[in-house]
């Protein structure tokens, strides 16, 4: 192996944005890692590779891509919005026949269920996340994903260091909030590392950490996932209240949320903070309850 090649025989990922022209596009919260041993060791953060299906979002000149089929992934299906990367993608494509398969749109606007229905292969049961987000979407793109695509059993994604700490977070942490409760509705979530900024390009203002997560089953309840967000999202819209007066306009009245409340067996004086994702499911399933005439 040469100064020119790389362990996968592709070119450099600086030569290749180099010769590609590729600038990052701030307005699709672009940097570009260009050390494949740092994107292998992201790889090997997702845990086993061999015989899995990776999805991945936001791949650009494939960094992260080569990496994941460096380590054994059976298949990558990757969601890419910039049209500049497809030479980079086709190359890599090339060199890993019908193990690499690019769709160029917008993952927050993607069917991931039917998308990945009609992809070929197998190993869709035993699917894994990896990618490197922009920090402007991280949030919303890693629930459309879990929300969409059942079958995934766990991930890692690289975010902003503070989205990544709210994301981990656990009730009574002062960075617990709506990405963390929303985010243990689906999974376990843990900080898997931190990436200095001055691996990019370009260099953000900002570090980078890890997050690697592993589904688990929702709490048993019989509110749905809709109604459960709801509750959180009034809970955290008013952080510094309580419950009673924070639930009030969702419940309809500040006396209604504390009956809701106290039904599903948590103190109206608790605050949103100190709440489990659990707790949340079952104010929601309290609130269906007592208007079904199920609870007096």
């Amino acid at each position: 192996m040469t100064a020119d090649t790389t362990p996968d025989g592709l070119p450099p990922l600086g030569s290749v944005v180099r010769e590609l022209g590729l600038s990052a596009r701030k307005s699709l919260g672009q940097h570009f890692i260009l050390d494949l041993n740092l994107t292998r060791r992201i790889a090997r953060a997702a845990g086993p590779l061999e015989g899995r299906t990776v999805v991945e979002v936001g791949p650009g000149p494939g960094g992260l891509t080569r990496a994941l089929l460096l380590e054994g992934a059976e298949r990558v299906i990757a969601v890419e919005r910039d049209e500049r990367c497809r030479p980079a993608l086709d190359a890599i494509a090339a060199r890993y026949p019908g193990r690499l398969e690019v769709h160029y749109a917008d993952a927050l606007g993607t069917d991931w269920r039917g998308l990945v229905a009609g992809s070929a292969g197998q190993g869709i049961g035993r699917a894994v996340i990896a990618a490197n987000l922009p920090y402007n979407v991280a949030v919303p793109v890693v629930l459309h994903l879990l929300a969409g695509f059942p079958s995934i059993a766990r991930g890692i994604v690289m975010v902003q260091a503070e989205v990544a700490d709210r994301m981990c977070a656990g009730p009574g942490s002062r960075v617990y909030g709506v990405p963390s409760a929303k985010l243990a509705w689906y999974a376990q979530a843990r900080l898997a590392g931190t990436v200095p900024r001055t691996v990019f390009w370009p260099v953000p203002n900002v570090d980078s950490k890890l997050v690697a997560f592993t589904r688990h089953d929702p709490p048993v309840s019989a509110a749905s996932r809709t109604e459960v967000f709801t509750v959180i999202d009034a809970a955290f819209g008013q952080r510094r209240k309580t419950l009673r007066a924070a639930l009030s306009s969702w419940a309809g009245s500040p006396d209604a949320a504390e009956r809701i409340v106290r039904a599903a067996g948590v103190s109206p004086g608790a605050r949103g903070e100190s709440l489990e994702i659990a707790e949340f499911a079952r104010i929601a399933q309290a609130k269906a309850s007592l208007a079904e005439g199920r609870l007096q």
